[in-house]
């Protein structure tokens, strides 16, 4: 990156800083004298009665444990590594804890002594269940607690000043529901407004707290609103043993309500039939013509595509999520047959639209090889003549057209696609490709981590060229529009698409990591593996089926050198380096299925008993294992490899546990033949006590598999940490949005 990029995306950067900050006019403004507020006086006005101040200490036994969040009682609830995160929980639960207790002591006499005891009594308990809820918390999100702390201040306020419905009506939030678990209580008219206007807006979430209210007559309104958005949550409950969540759903007298409750009931096997919900509410088909049709499992596929061409809205998600499974079980079947030759490998699809072809490879992404790509692509083009990409694109409403892209993008494919439009057709589909980035929540980055993603695989200069140019103009619009979320998606975009031009130069790629406010990109320092011993920890996944037992007798082949030691016990194997720096590998064992889990949760018992945090994690698996290995990830995790992982969603979770990982992915499931090589490289570079150089280590490998003609196109496959557009994508705009929102 030269000098005049990289200024000019710093000045960017600092631009959308100083965008979102509030401008202050240059004016002197006369200072004025303001009066403190008995609410904000920090110190104690009076003693603590004693049987208040019992309830003081249940607070700050609670907030010991919080401050113990991170292992250290010391004042400072420590988050991973972002300093961020950091002061938000410290300020919050700790210090503002502590002012609220103090507030909660000064407020002055209503007059009436006992009713002012209870009162503050009451108080007192909601912020001593506040700290409890986050003490029981495993997935701790900073800016919820900051959010819900700063709501129970002023609800408390709020009821104090005998004003607390008019503050549920203007704080409609599950911060609210929360700290109105103690406080509304005595309010039936508020909670009721607030459960039922959440209910509106955000139904999903609300249906998940069913037993939270199932008794109460609101109820009805919230399963009513959740059954047009997720009505097999309200199907789960219907069929629920649990007797207060399955009346609370039966007693409903909504019709679509009703109707699933005769899903429940009458079909044949009611799962496979609630996806077809607006078929037999609308009474277009009985439940005995749908048990019919999902007897059949490419018919059953194939009416699932026709809802999704009829964009039905009722049921959305029910029958997109049961296309995508049954999408991903064709791609299955194709790749378990790689070997096969295509007559015998693609039979599963010979029958199916190039539309069906379409959802199959999208649904299918995050496992889904080359070879099983190229040949559903190929088929889809075939049967799509004479109908063009664009037209194509229409008839699926534009469903993950931007997942389709970037796939066709790694694949090579690309070029194939668009030259089944003309030169117009072609523009638009490019521009709507980079256009809209900016719209849906704060924090929904798939479509953008596609963009990311699709570029990094673009060889087509001119083609790179005109989407940098519309990246650009789409800063412009959010610019003048003071979009927030779009300012800083495109200029992180415009950083990562022109960085990606010399990403395999260190200087480019430091001053890339400099531009978008993140770590390095392009090495991980021997020291950030020690974690706080002297020695590096890796931990390993493997599984109990054929591949699995494979895989970990590839793998134990890297150690029989004389230069590690292998031990092992019951559940796992125990792998230490003899000579060079200390490096110690944990292994589960591929025991059977379903037995492999306890292995895995056996190591994972003894690591965290003994105070053992593996900085190095990988997945020696096949996709569908990869929530279990996801789910161990911690902060102290700095290095993943996880076989196929492109996908948005399993970038995201790896972020969201290890915020500082550096991650290697591939377009297609991990190969032994490759993943081998990579791990014995990195154990080279640490048992040296090297820094992981990862633009060294891949000159490194390209040379190795130069040589290795018949696995060279899986390593291909293989996206290192310093291209991983998606990654550094996500990265850095959680830094720069949760800075902004410091």
């Amino acid at each position: 990156m030269n000098r005049k990029t990289f200024y000019l995306f710093s000045l960017l950067t600092l631009l959308m800083f100083v965008m979102s900050k509030p401008a202050f006019a240059d004016k002197k403004k006369k200072k004025v004298e303001k009066k403190i507020s008995i609410y904000d006086i920090d110190t104690l006005q009076h003693p603590v009665p004693l049987q208040r101040q019992l309830w003081h200490n249940k607070i700050d036994k609670e907030q010991r444990g919080v401050d113990a969040f991170d292992g250290a009682v010391d004042g400072v609830v420590y988050y991973e590594s972002d300093t961020l995160f950091t002061r938000l929980l410290t300020a919050s639960l700790l210090k503002d804890v502590d002012h609220m207790q103090k507030m909660i002591e000064n407020l002055p006499s209503k007059g009436d002594a006992f009713t002012d005891e209870q009162t503050k009594i009451l108080y007192l308990r909601a912020v001593w269940h506040m700290l409890n809820t986050f003490n029981l918390d495993t997935h701790v999100d900073p800016y919820y607690y900051r959010r819900l702390v700063t709501n129970m201040h002023d609800m408390i306020i709020a009821s104090y000043e005998n004003r607390l419905d008019e503050f549920v009506k203007s704080h409609v939030s599950i911060y609210t529901i929360e700290n109105g678990y103690m406080l509304l209580k005595d309010h039936p008219e508020a909670r009721s407004y607030v459960y039922k206007e959440m209910g509106k807006r955000d139904p999903v979430l609300m249906i998940k707290r069913l037993s939270d209210y199932a008794d109460e007559p609101f109820a009805d309104d919230i399963i009513a609103d959740a059954a047009r958005v997720v009505p097999n949550e309200v199907f789960n409950y219907a069929s629920s043993t649990n007797y207060k969540l399955r009346t609370a759903v039966r007693r409903s007298q909504d019709p679509l309500v009703q109707t699933i409750v005769l899903i429940a009931d009458r079909s044949a096997v009611p799962l496979k039939a609630m996806p077809f919900l607006s078929d037999i509410y609308h009474k277009r088909k009985t439940i005995a013509e749908i048990d019919a049709i999902t007897a059949n499992a490419d018919l059953y596929f194939q009416n699932l595509v026709r809802l999704k061409v009829e964009n039905d809205s009722l049921g959305g998600h029910t029958y997109t999520d049961e296309l995508a499974y049954r999408a991903l079980k064709y791609v299955r079947e194709m790749d378990d047959l790689h070997e096969s030759p295509d007559k015998v490998r693609f039979k599963c699809i010979d029958n199916m639209s190039p539309v069906a072809l379409y959802f199959i490879m999208v649904y299918g992404q995050d496992e889904i090889y080359t070879s099983s790509f190229l040949g559903t692509f190929n088929r889809m083009l075939e049967r799509m003549k004479p109908m063009t990409g664009d037209r194509l694109l229409d008839t699926v409403h534009y469903e993950h057209f931007r997942t389709f892209i970037r796939m066709s993008a790694g694949y090579n494919t690309l070029s194939q696609f668009l030259a089944t439009m003309d030169e117009g057709a072609k523009t638009a589909l490019m521009k709507d490709f980079i256009a809209g980035l900016d719209k849906g929540k704060e924090d929904d980055l798939e479509d953008a981590v596609d963009v990311a993603d699709a570029f990094g695989s673009i060889k087509d200069s001119s083609l790179a060229d005109f989407l940098n140019q519309q990246v650009k103009a789409n800063y412009e619009v959010s610019f003048k529009k003071k979009s927030r979320k779009g300012m800083y998606v495109y200029a992180l975009l415009a950083t990562l698409f022109e960085g990606a031009k010399g990403t395999n130069d260190d200087s480019a790629a430091l001053a890339q990591s400099a531009v978008l406010h993140i770590p390095p990109i392009n090495t991980v320092p021997y020291k950030s593996l020690l974690g706080d011993t002297s020695t590096v920890v890796e931990q390993f996944f493997f599984f109990g089926d054929e591949d699995g037992k494979n895989s970990y007798a590839s793998f134990l082949g890297n150690f029989k050198d004389g230069k590690w030691k292998i031990t092992t016990e019951k559940y796992w194997a125990v792998i230490t380096s003899t000579t060079g720096k200390p490096v110690v590998i944990f292994a589960n064992l591929p025991i059977p299925e379903p037995d492999d889990e306890e292995a895995q949760n056996q190591l994972c018992k003894y690591l965290s008993d003994h105070g053992i945090h593996p900085t190095i994690i990988v997945h020696r698996g096949h996709s569908y294992h990869l929530p279990v290995t996801l789910d161990h990830l911690t902060k102290e995790t700095k290095i993943v490899v996880l076989g196929s992982c492109g996908g948005y969603h399993n970038l995201s979770i790896v972020l969201d546990h290890s915020p500082d990982a550096h991650i290697i992915s591939s377009k297609q499931t991990g190969a032994m033949a490759v993943n081998e090589p990579i791990i014995k490289e990195i154990n080279d570079q640490l048992v040296s006590g090297n820094d992981i150089d990862w633009i060294a280590m891949w000159k490194s490998l390209d040379i190795y598999f130069d040589k290795k003609k018949d696995v060279k196109d899986k390593f291909s496959d293989y996206v290192p940490p310093y291209k991983n557009l998606g990654a550094i994508f996500i990265k850095a705009y959680r830094r720069i949005y949760n800075s902004d929102l410091n």
